[in-house]
């Protein structure tokens, strides 16, 4: 709605300039005399012309200056929202990609207890040492 809106002004201030920067009157006397250039010193009087053109034409070059920044960002907008909706499923493929850590059972001994062993109690692991009076080698 709003876009809409300022495209409307932008597209009018574009042909109000075109027209104003035509009518005015340059050096070799530009299209203001192709229209009757005394008639338009009539109307406006000797300099009135000039000056009520050149307040119009720097009016609609701000207006048009305003509105053409205005549709950059209004157009950029959708953009960012794009990149960000981008950046999300990005992380939901990521993340869908790696394995969760498995947990534990609860009732299993952590890292650091004495949980109960299978082994017989003369039976030796292969990490067992065996008694401190053996012969050394």
């Amino acid at each position: 709605m709003l876009q809409t809106f300022i495209d409307i002004v932008h597209i009018f201030c574009c042909l109000v300039l075109m027209l104003v920067v035509l009518l005015q009157q340059g050096r070799g006397g530009g299209m203001g005399a192709a229209f009757g250039g005394g008639a338009t010193a009539q109307v406006f009087g000797g300099r009135g012309a000039g000056n009520l053109l050149t307040r119009t034409t720097a009016i609609c070059a701000a207006i048009f200056m305003i509105t053409s920044v205005s549709l950059a960002y209004l157009s950029s907008s959708g953009d960012r929202a794009l990149k960000a909706k981008a950046a999300v499923e990005a992380q939901k493929h990521k993340d869908r990609g790696q394995a969760r850590p498995k947990e534990a059972p609860k009732d299993a001994p952590k890292d650091g207890d004495k949980g109960p062993s299978d082994k017989a109690p003369g039976d030796k692991g292969p990490g067992d040492k065996g008694p401190s009076d053996a012969p050394k080698p």
